[in-house]
């Protein structure tokens, strides 16, 4: 009965999920990509704290592909492009050499790395909500 139970909540929790998804901006989906990365960098260091280098491997991968994501949407036409470029290159470096050498302190620059930009992108969501339509 309770496997039941579980299984109406996470499909409950996977609908909210997708359409949260769906019904977001630009700028929501951007964070929630940022806080993906953080999540499952934080898996990936868990994993190897208790020695499962797989489940490492398949989240640092996930990070990387966030990252990989990052870099592939920049408006390149904008000068602060290349600034943003640069971050994800290294972030993405620390990930690979973190996965490689599966150290935690290597993810953990990266772990706050990404941290950093979320914050900053959690500033540029507020100013700019500020200043929207919306608001106005």
């Amino acid at each position: 009965m309770t496997n039941g139970y579980n299984n109406q909540q996470q499909a409950l929790a996977e609908q909210y999920r997708r359409s949260k998804i769906l019904t977001a901006s630009p700028a929501e989906l951007t964070l929630m990509l940022y806080e993906g990365a953080i999540k499952f960098c934080n898996i990936a260091i868990m994993a190897i704290e208790k020695g499962d280098m797989e489940r490492a491997h398949i989240y640092i991968k996930k990070t990387e592909d966030i990252i990989v994501e990052f870099r592939s949407t920049l408006d390149r036409k904008y000068k602060v492009a290349e600034d943003f470029d640069r971050v994800y290159v290294y972030i993405y470096d620390l990930l690979v050499e973190g996965n490689i050498k599966k150290d935690i302190e290597i993810l953990t620059k990266a772990l706050n790395e990404i941290r950093g930009m979320r914050d900053t992108w959690k500033k540029v969501m507020e100013k700019t909500k500020g200043t929207s339509p919306k608001n106005s």
